[in-house]
């Protein structure tokens, strides 16, 4: 049995784990674009040094040999045919017998004036984008970081370290909306702004001025604002790589569609990680990928874990994991402690607990995820949510063995 798969992100070279623990004598191919192996959510290290190449690899060196996985890199594939089950790409044609696509997203940039044909604008979600940005921040000393998302933040970071002068353009009111309230994304805007940050928060991109050589030299806001840049980096989102998918009947549209075995509309052909347009944080596309390699090799496995199990930020040494919800609903009781452990916040809905912000202190974190992934009723409790612990969920019996109990 052949398995192919697309893409060496979190679920393609977890499923590849999962098919050679399974089914040792099956002959197993991965094909990515690029010529490493690297974990995509280290890549900002990579702008300031901070790790090069081989430091960003997220499996050991000898990975592919001892586990007797044949990787072919810089392949772009260009075309899938499932029913001659075949795959294309720039350098040739790959058969399967079953297929995994996982090929991740790529940055989307925003269409704003001419942003998508000049020379200093950049995405970031590969290594290659790692490289021209550092290769710009080396010769450049003004950035503009359009996005104050979890990338664009990490990019910022990494330049400020490089001692550049930068500038986060965000449409929202606050920075690091998708991850955080207000409060605690403050705390992080305050670091930022220590470390020679400028924020234009409610601002969006209306237009740009190029010089003579296609390059971008300010960057003009809503309000009037002008930026002088030297480069520019689009951390505006991304979309799933499902271009190579055109007039090969797999289901998609923004997204590769799949059921809940990660299964597509053609036999033998599943996919898992970013392109599926599910939930894309490392944990669960790890997940999807060991459920879709469990089902390549006969098994029949459903993909239920869509919650998220953790989300972490952490910049300038302020760690923050939040779980869950991050905005009540009318009717849902907030619960706040912020004092010198840091910034918590509970929300609690219908008596249960369906999120969590921990900022500072993260201790305890494995017992309000399991309030929260279990439904566990919290509102019998005549105490404090603060001091609710282990022992208000469990019952004992005779041999001193325990088991939760409330757990609705």
């Amino acid at each position: 049995m052949k398995h192919l798969i697309i893409g060496a992100g979190a679920a393609g070279i977890t499923a590849a784990k999962t098919i050679r623990s399974l089914r040792p004598e099956d002959e197993i191919m991965i094909l990515t674009e690029d010529n490493h192996i690297v974990s995509r959510v280290m890549l900002h290290k990579y702008i300031n040094d901070e790790r090069d190449v081989e430091s960003l690899r997220f499996v050991e060196e000898d990975f592919l040999d001892k586990s007797n996985i044949h990787w072919v890199g810089g392949q772009k594939v260009t075309h899938v045919a499932p029913i001659a089950k075949t795959v294309t790409t720039q350098e040739g044609s790959y058969t399967y017998d079953k297929l995994l696509i996982a090929p991740g997203a790529k940055s989307t940039i925003p269409p704003i004036c001419i942003l998508e044909v000049v020379k200093n604008l950049y995405g970031f979600r590969s290594l290659e984008d790692a490289k021209a940005i550092r290769e710009a921040a080396r010769s450049g000393k003004k950035a503009v970081v359009i996005g104050a998302g979890l990338v664009g933040m990490a990019v910022a970071e990494a330049l400020l370290d490089m001692g550049k002068e930068v500038a986060v353009v965000e449409m929202g009111s606050s920075i690091l909306p998708l991850n955080l309230d207000e409060r605690a994304a403050n705390a992080y805007q305050s670091k930022f702004e220590a470390a020679g940050c400028k924020f234009y928060l409610g601002q969006s991109v209306t237009g740009t001025e190029v010089d003579g050589n296609s390059n971008i030299n300010v960057v003009n806001l809503g309000d009037g604002t002008d930026l002088t840049c030297d480069f520019v980096v689009a951390a505006t989102g991304a979309k799933p790589v499902v271009d190579f998918l055109a007039d090969s009947g797999i289901e998609h549209d923004r997204a590769l569609k799949v059921d809940q075995q990660l299964a597509t509309n053609f036999p033998d052909v599943y996919g898992a990680g970013d392109v599926t347009g599910l939930s894309g944080i490392w944990p669960n596309a790890m997940r999807q990928g060991e459920i879709a390699g469990k089902n390549m090799v006969g098994e029949s496995v459903v993909y239920e874990d869509t919650f998220a199990v953790k989300n972490t930020v952490n910049f300038y040494s302020l760690i923050t994991l939040t779980i869950g919800a991050l905005k009540p609903e009318e009717g849902d009781i907030v619960e706040i402690r912020d004092d010198s452990k840091g910034y918590r916040k509970l929300i609690i809905r219908e008596g249960r607990i369906v999120g969590i912000i921990l900022q500072g202190d993260i201790s305890n974190s494995g017992f309000w995820q399991y309030l929260i992934k279990h439904n566990v009723q919290v509102d019998h409790l005549n105490k404090s949510i603060w001091k609710v612990g282990f022992v208000d969920f469990v019952s004992f019996n005779e041999e001193g063995e325990y088991e939760w109990h409330k757990a609705l």
